[in-house]
């Protein structure tokens, strides 16, 4: 019963909340509306006043530029403090108009109370003057921070402002200033103007902003706090001191007068001090802050020479801040950098236009000038004299493609009466004065090789320019420790301490830089000229670096090497294996040089067995010290190796799948490339059994048991090896092959290189020597030297054209203009009796050599001739090879091991080894009197070259085995014949009782030896003279009948 009532509460209860509510809306409506009435009468009173000021003070310069009225001092101040209470950005040519009123009152001659400054003196404005100055110059600063110097009114603006700041600032007015950016206005400033490779400042300009940055600091005395400053803000604008070095060579007088380079090393050698100012800059003003420096140096040598120690250590500390921040690769974290590459901090990207300037003034620190005065203790050593003695004969070998006669004795007389042999001998305590400061040094640019990365190249060109610092390094460091060499650096390397890195430091620059001038270098400049190091230095040298790298790996320390030790074992490494490939190239050093007499075989391939990290690292850096005969066994073990995990050796259990193939003699290249560059690559490196027919389709007599598919092997690379064919070509002068760059006239050329790889690989993976002597460059590319960082095209041009070489190095010495001689970058060619212009880059035919890129013009010439022309062809033909043996096999040979691997050994024959792995037949034996007549013609009768032709005869190679006679396969062997080849049926017993009684069916003194290289076997008749032997015999050979005359 009460319901209706409540209802009609709530009713009541909801109005009244209601109407308060919009009684309480109403005021604020109100009120906000007198509020915005308040803000909407304020504001247009404001623009009433600063429309009346505006106007005011535009009628006062119009009235002062009529010149109705003078002003004066006072009337500016109450004009200036009108318009700076008003000032906005639209009043900056108000702004103008004051300061150019105030600089016009200081113009005026003899009448003090017009000047601007008199109030300065007055009790009552002092004050008031001093707060408005600082607002002017402030503004001023404003507006220079945002001015673009490259319009030319702002440019003008600019100049104006600037000589303002110049002319109104003193002491207590830059404390303003500086405390509220004033140096962080100049270097916006600065940087705008000359971040460019055109700076848009003029000499004024900068001139004036110069000193007005420089006026803080010499008022405060030079106080830490000003210096830093300046070095944070000034000192790390993109290249200003070459910018002032070149517009305004008044301001390098000042710095020079105050000797500010000398208080900037000095503040900076406080580690805190160069760490913060680092940390500050960040990488990329760092790096400009750095060149600054480094051009200061260069202008002040007197300075550099007395703070050596300190700027060496301020480079140092500033160059290894920025190197934890720069990363061997590209990732999200990284930018890029055009000096030092990828970076990990933020790089400023609008610093790259003025990096070429800033790289400039790096290359001071490189530059022949600063070397001198840093390396002057190392440089200002005499390398003593001594009379020439002779040096040892050194053989020639076939590689060597320059004319050798005398070369050693020219070099002796060119530079062996010059000084000493530098050899280690000790005495000099590391931890003298003398010895820490060329350490530091070597750090310092050795900071820098790993730091710019992206200029490395021209750092190591640098510190290689002056030919006596390598030399004078390498015999300072001869002289460290008690003993010298060796045990001192194996010392340093179980030893953590900052003196053991800096000694290691050294060594892996001198290795750095001695291994970039020696790839730069040029045969006659190592050989004949023997330009920085004489041979006999290389050769203890390399010892050296020899012993060092192996004792490295077999004591175990490359195992766990990281970091620097790691570098140093690189930079170490690829210095020997500069020398030992130049070495390989054309020899300079004695026999046995690079072998380790304390190295036993039996025992590295022990360890290989057993899987141990020290002798596969051994194997996989310096094979060369393991003998030759012992690395040749170790690639054969291999081999068998991969054969039994493939099933493709006999066992007791499984015979290995078997390949045949149908061969007529008349097309034995067309039907072997047919049925084999199908086949799977394990059933080329399987049995392959060849079965000959005639061109009838009868089969030819006899059963492959490896001998046939060995002649059909080697009759297969005789053809395709035939220049004639033009797959390949041979080099001018020692006739060595290489493809032919116009091998395109047949259709399937790339496929048939790729063929030929393959049947070259069968042939070394079979152990089958063949007589193909390839060109060394064409190994080296075979074998992938030429992908290395040290790989040099000039250096392999002779083994293609000795002459040519010849002709590209009389342009590299060229004294005189080398545009004279009316080259361009191309190369001109016959072929085929049409000339063809090939251009060595885009555009190449219209672009001259000149001095300036003659030296690109040679290794791009020389590059051309023997990797561009045959590009396709030298790609398939490792294609194929690479796909029987395996590139990491041959890892552990040389180039002209490569080619004993292919065609054997190059020594004497051994006719005793011959004659131990000699099998007789058809009665023949050791002691019967045509074998004892054969093998004293051979060694008493034959000379080497007819031995080789009658080991050729037999086996279709002129070279021995490399392993020996032994892994002849099939083995040698000598059969007694008494009819001729096409009636011989084989060993019967009557011929076989015959020729062991020497009982001769008729006299076969017209008859010929013959041969079947198929199975290495000599068909000798048994003759009843050793003088018709003698002379058969060597008719034979020197016809080289073989099957085809008897």
């Amino acid at each position: 019963m009460f319901s209706v009532p409540q209802s009609s509460k709530s009713e009541f209860l909801d109005k009244a909340r209601q109407a308060r509510e919009e009684r309480k809306g109403l005021k604020e409506k109100e009120k906000s509306a007198i509020h915005i009435q308040a803000l909407v009468r304020s504001f247009l009173c404001r623009c009433r006043l600063q429309k009346e000021i505006r106007k005011e003070v535009d009628d006062y310069f119009q009235v002062s530029e009529t010149g109705t009225s003078k002003r004066n001092a006072l009337s500016i101040f109450k004009i200036a403090r009108k318009l700076l209470f008003i000032y906005r950005q639209e009043d900056k040519m108000r702004f103008e108009k004051l300061c150019r009123a105030i600089l016009s009152s200081m113009e005026v001659e003899n009448e003090p109370k017009v000047w601007y400054v008199s109030l300065a003196l007055s009790k009552d404005l002092t004050i008031a003057w001093l707060k408005q100055i600082k607002d002017v110059l402030w503004t001023c600063c404003s507006l220079l921070k945002n001015l673009k110097v490259s319009i030319h009114c702002q440019c003008q603006q600019l100049c104006f402002y600037s000589k303002y700041l110049h002319f109104f600032t003193f002491l207590n007015i830059m404390g303003h200033l500086n405390q509220k950016g004033f140096y962080s206005m100049l270097q916006i400033l600065l940087t705008n103007g000359l971040a460019r490779s055109k700076p848009s400042l003029s000499k004024g300009t900068l001139t004036a902003v110069f000193t007005l940055s420089l006026r803080p600091v010499i008022a405060a005395h030079f106080s830490d706090n000003l210096l830093r400053s300046f070095l944070l803000h000034i000192m790390s604008v993109p290249a200003v001191v070459y910018h002032l070095s070149v517009l305004t060579p008044e301001c390098m007088a000042t710095i020079q007068t105050h000797d500010l380079l000398r208080k900037f090393i000095l503040f900076l050698s406080r580690e805190e001090q160069c760490l913060d100012i680092c940390v500050c800059l960040e990488g990329s003003h760092t790096l400009c802050l750095l060149g600054n420096l480094i051009h200061l140096g260069y202008l002040n040598e007197k300075v550099l020479e007395e703070e050596a120690n300190h700027f060496v250590k301020d480079l140092t500390d500033m160059l290894s801040y920025c190197q934890r921040y720069v990363s061997q690769k590209k990732s999200n974290l990284t930018h890029w950098h055009p000096v030092l590459g990828w970076f990990s901090q933020t790089v400023d990207y609008g610093l790259n236009e003025s990096m070429p300037l800033v790289t400039k003034q790096l290359q001071n620190l490189w530059g022949v000038s600063i070397i001198r005065t840093l390396f002057n203790d190392v440089l200002s050593k005499k390398l003593e004299s001594q009379e020439p003695t002779p040096p040892p004969p050194q053989p020639s070998t076939s590689q060597n493609n320059l004319p050798v006669k005398n070369l050693f004795k020219r070099a002796f007389q060119k530079s062996a009466s010059v000084r000493n042999i530098l050899k280690p001998v000790g005495g000099k305590r590391v931890d003298s004065a003398e010895v820490q400061k060329v350490c530091s040094i070597c750090v310092l640019y050795q900071t820098a090789l790993s730091t710019l990365t992206q200029i490395r190249l021209q750092i190591l060109t640098g510190l290689t320019h002056l030919d006596d610092l390598l030399p004078k390094l390498w015999a300072f460091i001869c002289e460290l420790g008690p003993q010298g060499g060796l045990k001192l650096f194996m010392e340093c390397l179980n030893n953590d301490t900052d003196e053991s890195k800096q000694l290691l430091a050294m060594l892996m620059l001198f290795c750095d830089c001695s291994r970039h001038l020696i790839t730069i270098l040029d045969d006659i400049e190592v050989y004949e000229e023997q330009t920085s190091f004489k041979i006999e230095e290389l050769i203890t040298i390399s010892s050296f670096l020899n012993t060092f790298v192996y004792k490295m790996i077999w004591d175990g320390i490359l195992e766990n090497a990281k970091g620097e030790k790691l570098e140093l074992f690189h930079s170490v490494h690829g210095w020997l294996m500069v020398l030992y490939e130049r070495d390989c190239r054309r020899r300079f050093t004695p026999d046995d040089h690079w072998l380790r007499k304390d190295l036993k075989p039996s025992l590295l391939f022990q360890e290989l067995e057993k899987g141990k990290k020290r002798a596969q690292l051994l194997l996989q850096y310096i094979p060369h010290v393991i003998p030759h005969k012992n690395r040749v066994l170790l690639f054969r073990n291999i081999v068998t190796k991969e054969k039994e995990n493939l099933g493709l050796v006999e066992t007791s259990s499984a015979s290995p799948h078997v390949t045949h193939i149908t061969i007529r003699r008349s097309r034995m290249l067309e039907d072997g490339y047919d049925q084999l560059r199908r086949l799977p690559v394990n059933s080329i490196k399987g049995v392959i059994r060849v079965k000959f027919v005639n061109d009838l389709g009868v089969d030819e007599a006899g059963i492959d048991q490896d001998g046939v598919f060995k002649e059909f092997l080697e009759e297969i690379i005789k053809k395709v090896f035939n220049p004639a064919l033009n797959l390949f070509k041979t080099t001018s002068g020692n006739e060595r092959l290489y493809p032919s760059p116009t091998s395109y006239i047949h259709e399937n050329h790339l496929q048939l290189f790729e063929f030929v790889g393959k049947m070259l690989g069968k042939a070394v993976y079979e152990g089958i020597v063949v007589d193909v002597p390839f060109a060394s460059f064409f190994l080296s590319q075979v074998l992938g030297h030429h992908h290395s960082t040290f790989y040099s095209s000039i250096d392999e041009l002779p083994s293609l054209d000795s002459e040519f070489y010849k002709n590209l190095t009389s342009i590299k010495r060229y004294d005189g203009d080398v545009g004279d001689l009316g080259l361009t970058l191309s190369y001109d060619e016959d072929v085929m009796g049409q000339l063809v212009c090939h251009e060595l880059i885009p555009g190449g035919k219209t672009m001259p050599v000149t001095n300036e890129n003659k030296i690109s013009y040679i290794h791009l010439m020389a590059h051309f001739r023997m990797h561009t022309q045959i590009k396709e062809q030298t790609a398939a033909f490792i294609r194929g090879f690479r796909s029987i043996i395996n590139p990491e096999w041959l890892h552990m040979f040389s180039t002209p091991e490569v080619q004993r691997l292919v065609s054997g050994d190059n020594a004497e024959i051994d006719l005793d080894d011959l004659k131990k792995h000699t099998v007789y037949y058809g009665g023949f034996h050791s002691s019967h009197r045509v074998i004892i007549w054969l093998w004293d013609i051979l060694s008493s009768d034959f000379n080497a070259e007819e031995r080789a032709m009658f080991l050729k005869f037999v086996t279709s190679c002129s070279r021995p085995p490399l392993l020996g006679f032994a892994y002849l396969k099939p083995p040698f062997s000598i059969r007694c014949v008494e009819v001729s080849d096409d009636q011989d049926t084989g060993d019967t017993l009557g011929s076989v009782l015959r020729g062991f009684f020497t009982i001769r069916k008729k006299e076969p003194g017209g008859r010929l030896p013959t041969s079947s290289t198929c199975f290495n076997l000599l068909k000798l008749p048994n003759y009843s003279k050793k003088s018709i032997l003698r002379d058969k015999l060597r008719y034979a050979i020197s016809m080289n009948t073989g099957f085809e005359l008897s």
